[in-house]
Formats: C-alpha cells, structure tokens, sequence
C-alpha cells in the first residue's frame, strides 16, 4: 500500500475553521504528501473554500453539494476519489505528526477492508473538550471501545475510519440513518464476510466543539441509533448495551436508598467516581477530573435515556416502520 493509493473524505457542514486546523495538520504530516484529500461541502452557509487558497501543496479536491448529511456526503467523496483505499475523517480532528506513517504501517503489515483508528486529547483542547475525549475513551467508561484496547468485533467510527474502495462499491457505503450510520456500515461489512479491524495506535485528535446540553443530546442519539441498530440486525444484540440504561436507574436508586438510610450501593457508585476522577486527574489535572465526572454522567444518562426510550417505542409502536417512529434520525 502507498500513499499514492490513498484519498482521505472529509464532510464538512459549517465549520471552515475547522478545516483549517486539518489541513494544517495534514501540512505537519512526517514524511510524503503523496496522497488525495477529498473535502465536500455538505449545503453549508459558511463555506470553507476560500480557507483552501492556503493548502495549494496539497492535493485537494473540494466538491459543494446540497446537505443530505454526513452519510452521503462520504458516499458522494467515494464515489469520485480517485484512491483504492478511503480514509474517513470528522472535520473536527488534527491529525498528529506520524498519521501516515502509522497508517501505512498497519495497512501493510495488518492489512483490513475496513478499520477503525482511535482518537484522544490534544494538549490544545479546553478542559470540557478534555473531559468529554475521557469520558468517551477510558475503559472505565467505554471500555476502550474508542480509546484502544483489543476488540475483535470492533466497528469503526467514521471520525477515524478505512474502508478500500472494494468494500465501498459492494456495501453502497453509509446508509441514510445519523448518527448511527458507521455501526450500521461496520454489520454490513461483515454480513458480507469482511472482517473489521482496530488499529490501535492510529490516533487522531478528536476536537468535539459542544457544551453540556449538546453533548447530551448527541449521546441520546447514540443510544437511540443503538437500539435502532439492534433491531435492524438482532444478531448484534449485546447485554452490555443495557448498561448506560442499568447505570443511570442504578444511580437514581442508590441516592433513594440514601435518603431512606441505606448506605451501601451510593457507596459503589462514589468508588467509581473517585477512580474516573484519579483516573483523569493523572491523565489531564484535578479540574478535568472533577469535569469527567460530569461528563461522564451526562453521557451514562444521555445514552441510557435514548436508548430505553427508543426500546419502548420500538416495541410499542412495532407496526410502524422504524423511519416513521424516529424521523430525525434519519436524512432523506
């Protein structure tokens, strides 16, 4: 594999700033440019074009389109980038200095038709953006499920993906469904009996520019997307998915109990709070960790909500068809 072999597909929606600080990582890259970078408008009002002027070594190719989301928009830089392998990027990452080494290293000596890479904190974020990369990468959390670890059924996250362009002319790409859409192309690709991959030393800086309340709406649409994906595809059904859900009622009990004189369970719950707070304290400082606890409730209780909520529904309303159940969570 060569870098000559490679188009990376950048979506961006309103955030030229955001491209600027990728590119200039790309600019930053150790070793040869030798590579294709794909970056589609998705029906912004605030292009990112004239930031481009400042990236003319390198080979850039920008494509304005009407919004149809993030999905599509990937299947649109697919379909016409001239690589065999797509390396899929949020506009909202930088890239760090020995990204292509690293990805190429892998790609020739573990080589997949679909991998996921992991992201983490720059030394650069805010204390918020540091405490939500740890709440969404720690094992604690997550279980490493985006922050490292060895997962053999791992599916990549489109932030930090690689698909060959094989794989993306048999699948069609991602599916109309947001966010959710790169689980549901990861179950796709092995139905079809690819493998999938976790490369776990291929990092990007993940910059997610939200606050609280985004946050926690961006989680219960994960956790609603979840349960969506679990009834497209039953065979993915996982108990550990219930935990968010199981967590949160958990908590709320735990303080009832409390109030009523039962000490015991509040006391486990305060026993992991203080190990996430060690935890990221170690990794970022004191305030980040205490901020980790927050962020780390507002993703338990934000994931957990969306998905027993849509669970319900689902179950509920099981005659109707799952588009008409969550309308916004799908683009037409």
């Amino acid at each position: 594999m060569f870098l000559k072999d490679i188009s990376f597909i950048i979506p961006v929606y309103n955030r030229p700033d955001e491209i600027d600080e990728l590119l200039n990582s790309f600019l930053k890259l150790n070793g040869s440019k030798d590579f294709e970078i794909v970056i589609i408008e998705d029906g912004s009002t605030t292009r990112c074009e004239n930031i481009l002027t400042k990236y003319k070594s390198l080979n850039i190719s920008y494509h304005y389109k009407e919004n149809s989301g993030p999905g599509d928009s990937r299947n649109f830089g697919m379909s016409i980038a001239k690589g065999n392998y797509f390396i899929i990027l949020d506009s909202d990452c930088i890239l760090p200095k020995n990204y292509s080494e690293v990805l190429l290293y892998n790609l020739s000596n573990d080589y997949s038709d679909c991998f996921g890479g992991i992201d983490g904190s720059h030394h650069t974020f805010n204390s918020f953006q540091k405490a939500v990369s740890f709440s969404m990468t720690s094992f604690l959390t997550t279980g490493f499920i985006r922050g490292g670890g060895n997962n053999k059924n791992f599916q990549p996250r489109s932030f930090n993906m690689g698909i060959s362009k094989s794989v993306f002319e048999k699948t069609k790409g991602f599916g109309k469904i947001h966010p959710g859409e790169d689980p549901d192309l990861s179950i796709r690709i092995k139905k079809l009996g690819y493998k999938t991959k976790l490369y776990n030393d291929l990092k990007v800086y993940h910059k997610r520019r939200i606050s609280v309340s985004s946050f926690f709406n961006q989680v219960k649409k994960f956790g609603i997307a979840r349960s969506i994906l679990n009834n497209y595809y039953p065979e993915t059904k996982k108990i550990i998915y219930w935990f968010p859900s199981i967590f949160s009622i958990g908590l709320i009990f735990s303080i009832f109990l409390f109030i009523l004189g039962i000490n015991y369970l509040i006391l486990l719950y305060i026993i992991y709070f203080s190990l996430l707070f060690v935890l990221s304290s170690i990794n970022n400082n004191l305030f980040v960790g205490f901020i980790s606890i927050v962020t780390t409730l507002v993703q338990f209780f934000g994931y957990g909500y969306g998905f027993l909520i849509s669970f319900v529904k689902i179950n509920i309303y099981h005659k109707l068809e799952i588009e008409e159940i969550f309308p916004k969570m799908f683009f037409k």
